[in-house]
Formats: structure tokens, C-alpha cells, sequence
């Protein structure tokens, strides 16, 4: 019932940077959370950043002051801005978000979407 559309991974540098959105659509009555996740190989998945409808943000501390994470409520989007990439940055990254179904039941939802690959190295 709900879609997550991910755009943006791929490979760069030490150092660059790169820009993720994920853009959510279907049937929301509102989005509460709206985040991002890493998962790199033989490790456990783990949140980036995520922010929530007032426009709080929280950072995971491997990525505080190299990531920004904005949102447009207005879309059911979100971005994510990563500079200085690491190799340890490398990783599967996923979009997660959390809300409201649309309906008379107002159930509450979390979806994932199918995630994006982003590689650093040289």
C-alpha cells in the first residue's frame, strides 16, 4: 500500500559526495518518520539519520557532521546529503519510513524500500 522509490547511490570517491532521495507514495494519511539505514556485508543493518514530521533530525555518530538529512512534506520525500565519503561508508542503503495508512482504520505502517548501493573507493 505504500511505495518507496530510491534514487541516487553509486560510486565515488574518498572524499565526494553523494545525494539520496526516496521518494514515498500510495495510500498515506500521514508520515510520522522518514529515515535511512545502512548495510554493509556481514554486518548488522544500521540507521543513518532519520527526521521526523516537525523536521527533528538524528545522525548516527559514525556520520555526524558528513551527512544532512531534509525533508519535503509536501512530496513524501526525502534526502539524503553525504559528503566526505569513507570507505566505511560503503554499504546498502535503505529508506524506511513510517506513518499513517489512509482508510477508516488509520493503521499505522513502516516500509523499506529495495535500497540503493553506494560504493566508496578509489
Amino acid at each position: 500500500q505504500v511505495q518507496l522509490v530510491e534514487s541516487g547511490g553509486g560510486l565515488v570517491q574518498p572524499g565526494g559526495s553523494l545525494k539520496l532521495s526516496c521518494a514515498a507514495s500510495g495510500s498515506i494519511f500521514s508520515i510520522n518518520v522518514m529515515g535511512w539505514y545502512r548495510q554493509a556485508p556481514g554486518k548488522q543493518r544500521e540507521l543513518v539519520a532519520a527526521i521526523t514530521s516537525g523536521g527533528t533530525t538524528n545522525y548516527a555518530d559514525s556520520v555526524q557532521g558528513r551527512v544532512s538529512l531534509s525533508r519535503a512534506n509536501a512530496k513524501n520525500t526525502v534526502y539524503l546529503q553525504m559528503n566526505s565519503l569513507r570507505p566505511e561508508d560503503t554499504a546498502v542503503y535503505y529508506c524506511n519510513v513510517r506513518g499513517v495508512l489512509s482508510g477508516e482504520a488509520r493503521a499505522n505502517f513502516a516500509s523499506w524500500g529495495q535500497g540503493t548501493q553506494v560504493t566508496v573507493s578509489s
